[in-house]
């Protein structure tokens, strides 16, 4: 329940403390006065959007706290604890607004996000202000009333985790066949470039092989005349160099033996005439080896020719460059090829979802529509008792496809005077009518709905007399379990409450600002009598609202 709440330089409130009851809570006071400037300010710790319109000095910031007590609410406590933020008895939540509009809120001192303060303020009050009702001709909403009458929490989250799984199940299923139309349509060119590289048929770095080995070839006849020479030149020449190594090899070694470093080099000598003799025999081999071969330099033209081409053609530069473009292109068939495999497993798990989703859909569907005549038997029960005895409502509940709450598509119908034509309600039904009827639903699902407090915001709107008397005692026997706090011009309905509060204006520092006051017995009898009768009250109505005070 909400215990105290705090107001500092919002609207025409320059500070405001007001300590509120467990019960039935009615605050009223003359129009203008400052009753839904409370609910505004209110508003800002339940998450709305800040407007620094608001701000009655804009040297200062706009704060508002609010202090609840949370012993028996669970709900609360487990939101709490999962956004890692302490869960005591008596939980505090403070919104400051500046003037540049930055706001800051806080959760027992923590600071906290604008999505998570909705969150914990959310499982603590529902606030129903003026215009709220056209909730009442949302589809969302109507079916959200029967699932709470229904306890469908649970059922419902597991539907939703089932829609998730089947919704990702089926857009990738969706997806791969995109895929493989996008493949199939390129198949065919796929095809003829890989045939086109396949047929090529090139080895591992075979056009850089290929060059090298046609600059060979088309210096053949050079090549084999410079080694035909050296080898001449060596051993066959008219002074071969080797018989001139030989000879100097001859001329020094009888004297071997009378020069000590003679040895050495005669050594050297030898080795030299030895290596030389490779070389002149390794010029002869290569020379044989090295033939000028037309046939084979047009077969390496033709490959380079081709090669070249396909190099272009892919803009790329190297043999291995297009044979890893084979490789993906062979991988990009062999895909299509295996695609269709892939799919018709997802075809079986999607269809198994599906199915898994349909029947659990199934299950809140007639959870929903079980709980459909007895909600409208108590409803149409509660119309009578607030003044609108030939009004009814029906509640349809028609199949659709699936989505994230289910397969139904529920509308809330109204008939206001017995004639037999029901219309979704958002159509037919008046301010007053949808206020009343909002009060009546409200009172049925507040239970189911597990809220600690319920604020109504001048939910009287277009009633009085009798009506207003039956909305007091519907709100009184709502209060019986709840907070309920109560905007209301009605004095029949201030009349019910356990604690009365009176919103006044009044000289400030900065102007006209509004206060606020807890009324005893006779100052409560004294303001229903001024709703009653006017200001000053009359005697009638001052016994009229002993009455009611003491009903």
């Amino acid at each position: 329940m909400l215990k105290k709440l705090n107001i500092q330089n919002y609207a025409i409130i320059e500070t405001l403390e007001l300590e509120l009851e467990g019960r039935l809570n009615i605050l009223t006071g003359e129009t203008g006065a400052g009753k839904s400037i409370l609910m505004g300010a209110l508003s800002l710790i339940l998450g709305d959007r800040a407007d620094t319109s608001v701000l009655l000095n804009r040297d200062k910031k706009s704060v508002v706290e609010g202090t609840f007590l949370l012993s028996k609410n669970s709900k609360t406590k487990a939101i709490l604890l999962n956004l890692d933020l302490d869960a005591e008895e008596e939980l505090v939540i403070r919104r400051e607004m500046a003037a540049s509009g930055k706001t800051r809120a806080f959760v027992n001192d923590t600071p906290v996000n604008l999505e998570q303060l909705r969150e914990v303020s959310h499982s603590l009050v529902d606030l129903h202000r003026q215009f709220d009702t056209l909730d009442l001709g949302e589809q969302d909403f109507q079916r959200e009333i029967l699932d709470a009458l229904a306890n469908n929490q649970s059922l419902l989250e597991v539907y939703r985790m089932a829609f998730s799984g089947w919704q990702s199940a089926r857009k990738k299923l969706i997806d791969l066949q995109s895929q493989k139309q996008q493949f199939t349509r390129e198949y065919d060119y796929n095809k003829f470039l890989h045939d086109e590289l396949e047929e090529a048929a090139f080895k591992e770095n075979e056009l850089e092989e290929a060059e090298e080995e046609l600059k060979l070839l088309g210096n053949a006849e050079g090549i084999r005349s410079a080694l035909s020479k050296s080898n001449y030149l060596l051993s066959e020449g008219e002074e071969p160099v080797l018989n001139g190594l030989k000879s100097i090899s001859s001329a020094l070694a009888p004297f071997a033996s009378l020069k000590p470093s003679l040895p050495e080099l005669l050594q050297r000598l030898d080795s030299t005439y030895i290596e030389l003799k490779d070389l002149a025999l390794e010029f002869s081999s290569m020379a044989e080896s090295v033939m000028a071969d037309p046939e084979r330099m047009d077969w390496l033209n033709q490959r380079l020719a081709l090669g070249y081409k396909l190099l272009k053609k892919h803009g790329v530069k190297s043999t291995a460059e297009l044979l890893n473009l084979k490789n993906d292109l062979a991988s990009k068939l062999q895909t299509v090829l295996e695609l269709d495999d892939t799919i018709a497993l997802l075809q079986k798990q999607e269809a198994a979802q599906e199915e898994m989703l349909l029947k659990l859909a199934s299950q809140l569907s007639l959870s929903r529509k079980n709980v459909v005549p007895d909600f409208e038997a108590q409803v149409n029960r509660l119309l009578a008792q607030v003044g609108m005895p030939n009004a009814h409502i029906q509640v349809l509940v028609s199949a659709q496809n699936p989505s994230l709450n289910g397969a139904d598509n529920v509308d809330l119908l109204f008939d206001a005077n017995k004639s037999g034509r029901f219309e979704p309600i958002r159509k037919v039904a008046s301010g007053g009518e949808l206020s009343r009827l909002m009060l009546c639903i409200k009172s049925l699902v507040a239970a189911s709905l597990d809220l600690p407090t319920l604020i109504f915001d001048e939910i009287d709107t277009g009633i009085s007399g009798e009506a207003a008397r039956q909305v007091g005692i519907i709100l009184k026997n709502l209060a019986a379990q709840r907070q309920v706090i109560c905007i209301t011009h009605q004095p029949q309905i201030a009349g019910r409450a356990d604690a009365h509060y009176f919103v006044y204006k009044a000289e400030g520092n900065v102007g006209i600002t509004t206060g606020i006051r807890k009324l005893v017995k006779q100052e409560r009898i004294e303001a229903i009598a001024r709703m009653l009768g006017g200001d000053p009250p009359t005697s009638a109505a001052l016994e009229n609202a002993r009455e009611m005070v003491n009903a």
